[in-house]
């Protein structure tokens, strides 16, 4: 009979499977935010596929990074 404590045929406590996707789930931000310039402080609306570490500011030429919506 299985025991249930990670030991028997029900084969939990591995620790897999847990389903928090990709690099485990606590960087996405979701598809709202904003992309933020760092040194200006340039922002504008983020894009679902357009990571905003490929943006330049159009302001002073610096990387954009990540906001949340404040």
């Amino acid at each position: 009979m299985p025991r249930g404590d990670g030991t028997g045929p029900l084969g939990q406590g591995l620790g897999r499977g847990r389903g928090r996707g990709r690099m485990g789930g606590a960087f996405a931000a979701g598809s709202g935010g904003f992309c933020v310039c760092p040194n200006c402080g340039y922002k504008e609306g983020h894009r679902l596929g357009q990571p905003c570490n490929n943006k330049s500011c159009p302001e002073c030429g610096s990387t954009l990074t990540r906001g949340l919506n404040r």
